[in-house]
């Protein structure tokens, strides 16, 4: 019984542990993270396995460090958390987890995350560092709370996966691995913009400035259809990576264009529509960068 119960603790401990993290947010990063390593590689014509090492390094220790930034995240929007549905059951607000644990949690991670990219290159060191800088503070501590421009300030931190992972293999950061991170730039708004549409009243209670919350629907809807469309031209900045990737990538993008259009104008159905464009957001960035790997190998 006394086993059974500990092992109770044990499980319960390690849930709490990834609600800290963010564990969703890590495992999508370490994809785009994995695709810039994986796209450095090819064409720079190294090999996978002769630079495993630095591929190991590189996806632990970017994947650290976003959990690190996470759980620091959470230690200090504990104040507002208990106030959002979909946040109020994290570890730091239901006192499952001591604060201050919280934090130091966060501080650990971030150190070994930096001391496994410390094993890559410098650059990818310095972006790493970007990325935390921009999160923690100039995101979490500044601008979430004071402006509706918050969300592009955190679209930084969230666009420097894949910069990390090619900088990791070639610190001369070519063309190519700035259309990457321009296209996780650009993917963010639209995607937390149709959230943030969904969570409308858990913002306003939680007196978070989002978009919606301050200038409504009609102006959030028109800035997401904006940045979509920005998107279109940059697959074509990878026509490297062959015409099927090309065709794909447009695809999805007219597809998002598409579902967006569809239904803009009708108030009716804004939550269904803001919830169609965040389900397919979500599909779209997984499958544009695991086919940027699969259109190298076929």
């Amino acid at each position: 019984m006394k086993q059974r119960q500990e092992k109770k603790r044990e499980t319960s401990f390690w849930k709490d542990f990834l609600a800290l993290i963010k564990v969703g947010i890590v495992n999508s990063n370490a994809i785009t993270t994995f695709t810039g390593i994986w796209l450095a590689l090819y064409f720079n014509g190294k090999g996978f396995f002769a630079n495993i090492d630095i591929v190991l390094f590189t996806v632990i220790g970017s994947s650290f460090i976003i959990a690190g930034s996470c759980a620091i995240n959470n230690y200090y929007d504990r104040d507002i958390d208990h106030l959002m549905e979909r946040t109020k059951e994290r570890p730091t607000v239901t006192g499952k987890m001591n604060p201050l644990q919280a934090l130091w949690i966060g501080l650990f991670l971030l150190i070994i995350g930096f001391v496994c990219m410390l094993m890559t290159t410098v650059t990818a060191t310095i972006i790493s560092l970007v990325g935390v800088i921009t999160y923690v503070l100039l995101y979490t501590m500044w601008s979430k709370r004071l402006y509706t421009l918050n969300t592009i300030i955190g679209s930084i931190s969230g666009a420097v996966p894949p910069l990390i992972g090619w900088a990791a293999i070639d610190a001369n950061l070519n063309v190519i691995a700035w259309v990457l991170f321009l296209i996780m730039f650009i993917w963010q708004p639209p995607h937390f913009l149709a959230l943030a549409m969904r969570r409308t009243k858990e913002y306003r209670a939680a007196n978070i400035p989002m978009l919606p919350v301050v200038h409504g629907f009609e102006v959030t809807k028109r800035q997401i259809m904006v940045w979509i469309i920005c998107l279109l031209p940059l697959p074509f900045y990878l026509y490297e990576l062959g015409i099927g990737f090309l065709v794909l990538a447009t695809a999805l993008n007219i597809g998002w264009i598409a579902i967006g259009v569809k239904g803009f104008r009708n108030k009716d159905i804004e939550m269904k529509w803001a919830t169609k464009m965040f389900v397919y957001s979500i599909n779209y960035l997984t499958i544009l960068f695991v086919s940027m790997v699969l259109f190298t190998i076929v």
